[in-house]
This record gives structure tokens, C-alpha cells and sequence, in this order.
């Protein structure tokens, strides 16, 4: 069977029942239909103070086309947990519409580790992208149209960096000219188009610790410059206030459930090639006041999502997690090892190990960070003995046990294995969570800190216009800031085509861009574009309803 139709097979108990399982009170659940609900925002707040259960990280090798599995053994690894009567919760990130009809697919894991409805969390859900895309345009309409009356701020309208958002792949909005026909429709310029998880609205939802911070936040956000050079603000503009309105519900998490019935905070979703690739802090806080034991995903693989979750989350939320998982397939190793995507079924015992140096450096990175690192192998059915025992052989040898994950086919079961040296490595008290790099590191340094360390380049060749972007930056106060790295997901490398563990590489930054209300600094890298286009057979052409109008074709 498909995901699709074992999501749709599922047995789902009563959100409240749920809830329960977390302590969550039925008069705290706000439904959305039958098997959907957001949590009172109240309810939230009075979970501050509670002691914190222990965060783990799960995250994943650079993604092929063979697909890693990460969200499947976070939801696998979440549901074995609780198999061993730990009170767990699964935090993680709502999916995008792009990708659904681009071709990533859907983002509710697969097999027999699935979140459910998994039709609805894939396309609209509770309407949380809805109403960020909503704040991020109401901001750029009240932008334009500040300008249109009068502009008393004295905006520059070449010095507009506010773009408008929209929740799907469209290369043809990327770069746009706005305000054409004449006086009545305002003064025309260059704009754009980026994706919502782009948005840095959907960063400032992620990373605000409640709705006050959320306002506050959304008025540092920095839309333009006057021809003097000085910023305006969303707070300049009077937008902070009717933007936090529209996000009022957005900022409430949401509780679904595994195909076991155990609950799961799903809550914001930026990209980690484009933005900082984790859920949000609000959900994060309430998955650690409830459950003992936490497990969330960073986005794309650990030089992308797990980096800035460790670098830009947890340093602003002040989280400390406690242990990383790097989850890899044989399948995606062999493809890092030069092996032909069509033949993957095909035993290759030398492809899987010119592969692994992949898997290896993220194990190694994570440790720069004072984290304890296993690997989880999700496994194929395709997968030989002999390839296996070779991931198991080179993880041991680094210092690193794999542990074999078959959660796909068998649900939390096939993950009891793994969630047991989960719970051993963290009662043994050794994570000491640090940053990679400390706040005052000039900007510059910062980027070239991530790229020799994580990246492993050779050196940055930042643009000059960026080069001076970060200087002016650095005048401004902003200097402090982390930084985002913009970059393909692919490989270590800006180059996509750079598979497995490249040295010697540069790192190009191209274009600097500032996120005051998000708190950190985006580098745009490469060729890296923060609104992707569709693939030349979208999803999408598959995705139909059944005569009994169940939706179809999500994968």
C-alpha cells in the first residue's frame, strides 16, 4: 500500500485521548475537526517553568533522490519510546505546499511511521502558512501603500528589501516589476517573490517565545532603507500590531498523532536550504514541559538544519538537547558513493563505502557541538547483509554505533533498538551543548567559521556588495547576530553536484540579507534560490480525488 492509503486506513483515537497521554486537558484542546486540534494559548503559557524533558535531535546525511527517512525515524523513533513506557512527545515541522506538489513529496513520514490525517497536515491543515503568507503581504501592502500617500518616512524605493510570499513553487515570480498602469496603482520598481517558509514572518513564528515576543519581533522587522541610509521598520510603518492579530491562532501549536496514536506538536516550517529549518520554539517548550522525553527534526541534512537549530534555535531559546541522531540509508550512500540511481537495488558493497565519508563528517560536525551522536539506518527492503555490516563496521570504527531502524515496515518496533541506546547514552550524562561560535565574532567570521568547520571549504569568496552589506550591518548593531547560510541541501559544497565529502571547495555568498526581527543575518550561497521552481513532472499531476472523494497522489 501506498502512504497515502495506510494513513487513510488508520485507527485514530479522540484528540482528547490523545492529549492525555501528555497530561494535555480536554478544555485545553481548541478542535480542528475530529482528528486536529490547536492548544489554548493560555494552556501554553502555563507550562512555562515546568522542568524540561530531554531534547533529542534528529537529523540526517545530505538528501538524495533515494530519499534518508529523517521525519519517518523521528516519528519511528518517537513511537518506540513510548513503546518502552516513556512519556514522549514528537515535535516537528508542518509541511510546505510547494515540495507536496513539486517533488519532495509530503512530509508526514511513510510506511508504518506516519503522522495522521496526513491528506490534511499536507495540504492546509489548521491554515498556519495561510496566515503567515497574509502577514507577510499585509506588511508589503501597507509598505507600498505608505509610500503611494506621501512616504513621510522618506523610504527609498530602490532600498526596498521586503518581498511579497506565496505558498508554492513559482520561478516566474521570482524576480517581478510591481505597481505598473500609471499614478492610480502607485510608483513602479523591482520586487520579488519568495516561498512562505522563506518568509521571515514564518523565521519571527518559529522563533518567538509567545505572542508579546511575536509583536515585538514583527515590528523589529527591517522593510527599507530612507535615502539616508536609515532603516525603517514594520513598527515604523504601524504594521507590527495587525500582523500579530492575523497570527493570533497561527501561534498556537497543533497536536496530530502517529499511526500509534501518540501525540505530536507540529508547528511552523521553514526551509533549512532558505531559512533556519526548525520547528518552533512555542512547540518545542510545550513537547519539553509535557513529555520526558522530546523528539524533534532539524530540516535537510545536519550541515544544513541540525547547524542551525544548534547555532540560531537553541542559542536564542536558550534549549540544550541532549544527543543527535544522524539517520542515513544505504540506498542514499550509495548514490554519495557514485553509484547509478537506477541500479540502487543492486548490492554494492563498494559504492555504500566510497559513500560513507557523507555520513561520517555529519557525525563528526555534530560532535563540535558537545552532542553525543548515534546513527539510525532506515532501512529498504533492498538493503544486503553485507552493506549493512559495512555501515555498522566504518560507524563503530569512528566511535559511532549505527543502529538498524525498521520502523518503515514495522513501526515503533522496528526502533526499539534504537530508542534503548537512546535513553542508555542520555542517562549517561555526557552532552555538553555549545554553540560553534560565540556572539561577537564579526559576521564575516562567522560564515567563514560554518564553512570550514561544517562545510569543510577551503575558504568563502564573499561578493563585494555583500561584503559590504556585512559592514554596514555590523555598524548598525546588528553584528551580533547569527548567521543563516543559504545553500543547496544537496552537498557540502554550494555545488549540488559535489556528493559525498568535498574539500577544498569555496563557499561563494553572493547576496547578504538582514532578518532583524528573526534575530539573524541570511547569506545567500551559490546559486541557492529562496523561491524554488517546480520539477518538469510536478507532483502535482498526480494528485487527484477518488470517486469517494478521499484525497489521492501525496506521497
Amino acid at each position: 500500500m501506498s502512504d497515502i492509503e495506510i494513513a487513510r486506513r488508520a485507527t485514530k483515537k479522540p484528540m482528547k485521548d490523545v492529549a492525555g497521554r501528555l497530561g494535555i486537558p480536554e478544555d485545553a484542546l481548541e478542535p480542528y475537526g475530529r482528528d486536529k486540534a490547536k492548544l489554548d494559548g493560555d494552556y501554553v503559557k502555563s507550562l512555562t517553568g515546568c522542568k524540561p524533558g530531554h531534547l533529542i535531535l534528529v537529523t540526517a546525511i545530505n538528501p538524495t533522490k533515494a530519499g534518508e527517512g529523517k521525519t519517518t525515524t523521528t516519528i519511528g523513533l518517537g513511537d518506540a519510546l513510548s513503546r518502552l513506557g516513556k512519556k514522549t512527545a514528537i515535535a516537528l515541522r508542518e509541511p510546505s505546499l510547494g515540495p507536496c506538489f513539486g517533488q519532495k513529496g509530503g512530509a508526514t513520514g511513510g510506511g508504518q511511521a506516519q503522522i495522521v490525517p496526513m491528506a490534511d497536515i499536507n495540504l492546509h491543515f489548521t491554515g498556519d502558512f495561510h496566515a503567515i503568507t497574509t502577514a507577510h503581504n499585509l506588511l508589503a501592502a501597507m509598505l507600498d501603500n505608505h509610500i503611494y500617500w506621501g512616504n513621510a518616512l522618506g523610504i527609498d524605493a530602490r532600498r526596498v528589501f521586503w518581498p511579497r510570499v506565496l505558498d508554492m513553487n513559482d520561478r516566474a515570480l521570482r524576480d517581478t516589476v510591481v505597481s505598473l498602469g500609471g499614478v492610480a496603482n502607485g510608483f513602479p520598481r523591482q520586487a520579488r517573490f519568495d516561498i512562505t517558509t522563506a518568509s521571515e514572518v514564518m523565521a519571527i513564528l518559529c522563533l518567538a517565545a509567545d505572542l508579546e515576543d511575536l509583536e515585538q519581533r514583527l515590528a523589529r522587522i527591517v522593510v527599507a532603507e530612507t535615502r539616508e541610509g536609515k532603516p525603517v521598520t514594520a513598527g515604523d510603518l504601524k504594521a507590527a500590531g495587525a500582523m500579530a492579530a492575523v497570527l493570533k491562532d497561527a501561534a498556537k501549536p497543533n497536536l496530530v498523532q502517529t499511526l500509534e496514536n501518540n501525540p505530536v506538536l507540529i508547528h511552523g516550517g521553514p526551509f533549512a536550504n532558505i531559512a533556519h529549518g526548525c520547528n518552533s520554539v512555542i512547540a518545542t517548550r510545550a513537547a519539553l514541559a509535557l513529555g520526558d522525553y522530546v523528539v524533534t527534526e532539524a530540516g535537510f541534512g545536519a550541515d544544513l538544519g541540525a547547524e542551525k537549530f544548534l547555532d540560531i534555535k537553541c542559542r536564542q531559546a536558550g534549549l540544550k538537547p541532549e544527543l543527535a541522531v544522524v539517520v542515513a540509508t544505504v540506498r542514499a550512500l550509495k548514490l554519495h558513493g557514485g553509484a547509478d540511481e537506477k541500479a540502487l537495488a543492486k548490492e554494492d558493497v563498494a559504492a555504500v563505502q566510497r559513500g560513507l565519508p557523507n555520513l561520517l563528517r555529519h557525525v563528526e560536525n555534530l560532535r563540535k557541538f558537545g552532542l553525543p551522536v548515534l546513527v539510525g539506518i532506515n532501512r529498504f527492503l533492498t538493503d544486503t547483509p553485507a552493506e549493512l555490516e559495512m555501515i555498522e563496521a566504518q560507524c563503530a570504527a569512528a566511535g559511532a554505533k549505527a543502529y538498524l531502524c525498521e520502523h518503515w515496515a514495522k513501526g515503533g518496533a522496528g526502533a526499539e533498538d534504537l530508542a534503548r541506546a537512546v535513553v542508555a547514552t542520555i542517562e549517561e550524562g555526557k552532552a555538553a551543548f555549545k554553540p560553534l561560535y560565540p556572539d561577537d565574532m564579526p559576521l564575516a567570521q562567522k560564515i567563514e567559521t560554518i564553512a570550514r568547520e561544517i562545510y569543510r571549504a577551503s575558504g568563502v569568496a564573499i561578493a563585494g556588495p555583500a561584503q559590504r552589506r556585512l559592514k554596514a550591518l555590523e555598524a548598525a548593531g546588528y553584528g551580533k547576530l547569527p548567521v543563516c547560510i543559504a545553500k543547496t541541501q544537496y552537498s557540502f559544497a554550494a555545488d549540488p553536484e559535489l556528493r559525498g565529502a568535498p574539500t577544498g571547495h569555496t563557499l561563494p555568498i553572493r547576496e547578504v540579507r538582514l532578518s532583524a526581527g528573526a534575530g539573524f543575518v541570511v547569506a545567500m550561497a551559490g546559486e541557492i534560490m529562496s523561491m524554488p521552481g517546480l520539477p518538469r513532472v510536478p507532483a502535482a499531476e498526480n494528485i487527484r480525488l477518488t470517486a469517494d472523494g478521499q484525497v489521492d497522489g501525496i506521497f
